[in-house]
């Protein structure tokens, strides 16, 4: 399957899931609306999932996929089981030791993230509470990070595209038929949390299953001394070290949001959720899809493959993020109360949201390309040049922070982690060109051009057609059919125009 191909897959099915998110968080807006309660859980949520990240699916997946490419080339089919199995054992085991960790210390970990909270009596209990119940959620995702890894090696990327659905449904599904019959309503939520990480499991090990892959636990020495595992755990080091400066980064900044008020970290929350659609759109199934990829062909020592699926992929950052910055720069309050406007979610609410919105729009080209440039160096195991970036980049978001908080309060959160993600993003773009492991095709400076002229004149029309407009004033029916209408005639216009200065479909297919 061809990269297009490959990342169109991943795309659309990421699509459905992130309509079903929407969806789900326009009914949790309407539902709860931004308090003490909806921050208590967004901390509590925050902390297996960075967890989830760290451990499994940021480090672990970007050491295990390289070897399990490296062992699927060079071993045979029993060796590549083993390894699997070996892998799965020493994961489990990790994951399950954290859980209990975490429900014991969950106090301390509140205060560590969200110490704000702890002005408000009643939150910061509620949040400890909430995470007890919620942190063996790592388990569930650490082990669907394993099998989507393996299905993702083998080409088959519909599956781990598609199981976040599951996550979003039990959310709907809790929302509307448990939280208005509980005491307190916000527990409803907890428990979806729960039953979407069981279904997402489930889901990933049928499908395993189908294609004859069956993992099973095996001895504990026996899985330590495997060489492949032992290369895993050595490659996971430096990788935890770079995936934890960026969820450092995350801790730090949710920190700061819990001392900016009630609702500061589900303003933030809700600004992250739609910036997820382009990032997500592009750069996870970009990024998804490439890392398989190069890691084959580095293993094969196919460098013209290698540089031409890099190449592919910064083409289509470009065509889409570009144009994406700049729509939901200028569209952030329209799509923000088109989605959450309610009951509980008020247009101070929106406007609140809305100035989060533009701060990460600010970077979102950053946040995009750093899914595609740092699988570059993942796929050639080297995690050590990324994890030395990322703090180079930690330090911009943290210096932003001193200079954005104070002009833009939770605003400048967003504003720091866009702008630290475009340093991050640009560094290793450099380096790869400095090392000569990227050379840019041709065509690059007219592909620009057309990009860039595109994305002004659909600029220039939203920021007319928006004059004098009070979206949150309107009804939900009006503002759904403008925004609706806007965004799409917005994409019509972009492509019209880049397809006037000469942009065609093939510029960014791969010339195999």
């Amino acid at each position: 399957m061809s990269l297009i191909k490959s990342a169109a897959t991943i795309s659309g099915l990421t699509l459905v899931s992130r309509i079903t998110g929407v969806i789900r968080d326009m009914l949790i807006a309407r539902y709860f609306g931004a308090s003490a309660a909806t921050d208590a859980f967004y901390v509590a949520f925050r902390l297996p999932n960075i967890l989830r990240r760290l451990f499994a699916e940021g480090a672990f997946q970007q050491a295990f996929v390289p070897m399990l490419s490296d062992v699927r080339e060079n071993a045979t089919p029993e060796r590549c089981a083993r390894f699997i199995d070996h892998v799965f054992t020493v994961l489990g085991l990790a994951v399950l030791g954290a859980s209990v960790l975490g429900v014991l210390v969950a106090p301390v970990l509140v205060w560590l993230i969200a110490s704000g909270l702890a002005e408000n009596p009643e939150a910061f209990d509620l949040a400890s509470a909430l995470t007890r119940f919620m942190f063996p959620y790592i388990a569930f995702m650490s082990l669907v990070a394993l099998a989507a890894s393996i299905l993702n090696t083998l080409k088959h990327f519909a599956i781990p595209a598609a199981t976040p659905v599951l996550l979003n449904i039990s959310f709907i599904g809790f929302t509307v038929f448990a939280a208005p019959y509980l005491d307190e309503p916000i527990w409803a939520l907890a428990a979806a949390v729960i039953v979407g990480g069981v279904l997402q499991l489930g889901t990933q090990v049928l499908a395993l299953a189908r294609l004859g892959v069956i993992i099973r636990p095996r001895g504990v020495r026996e899985s330590f001394a495997d060489d492949g595992v032992k290369r895993v755990m050595k490659l996971m080091v430096p990788a935890l070290f770079g995936v934890g400066v960026a969820q450092l980064s995350i801790i730090i900044n949710t920190n700061i949001a819990s001392h900016l008020g009630h609702g500061a970290v589900t303003w933030l929350n809700y600004a992250d959720r739609l910036m997820e659609f382009p990032t997500a759109l592009l750069g996870t199934a970009l990024g998804t899809v490439l890392l398989p990829g190069l890691s084959a062909a580095y293993a094969k020592s196919d460098d013209v493959r290698y540089n031409r699926l890099l190449d592919h992929g910064l083409r289509l950052v470009m065509l889409v993020g570009v144009p994406a910055s700049i729509g939901l720069w200028l569209t952030a309050d329209a799509l923000v109360a088109f989605l959450f406007q309610g009951q509980n979610f008020t247009p101070a609410d929106v406007a609140k949201t809305g100035a989060a919105v533009v701060g990460y729009a600010v970077g979102l080209i950053g946040l995009i390309a750093l899914k595609i440039v740092a699988p570059a160096f993942y796929a050639r195991k080297d995690i050590r040049t990324p994890v030395k970036v990322a703090f180079l980049s930690l330090v911009v978001v943290q210096l932003v922070n001193l200079v954005a908080v104070p002009l833009f309060s939770h605003a400048g959160l967003a504003l720091s982690v866009g702008l630290g993600s475009c340093v991050n993003a640009a560094t290793l773009l450099v380096l790869l060109r400095r090392r000569g492991i990227y050379s840019p095709l041709s065509g690059w400076g007219r592909y620009l051009l057309r990009v860039l002229a595109g994305s002004a004149v659909m600029g220039a029309a939203l920021w007319f057609g928006q004059r004098g407009l009070d979206w949150s004033t309107m009804t939900w029916t009006v503002r759904a059919a403008g925004v609706l209408g806007m965004v799409a005639a917005a994409a019509l216009l972009y492509f019209a125009v880049i397809s006037l200065f000469g942009w065609r479909l093939s510029d960014i297919r791969p010339k195999d």
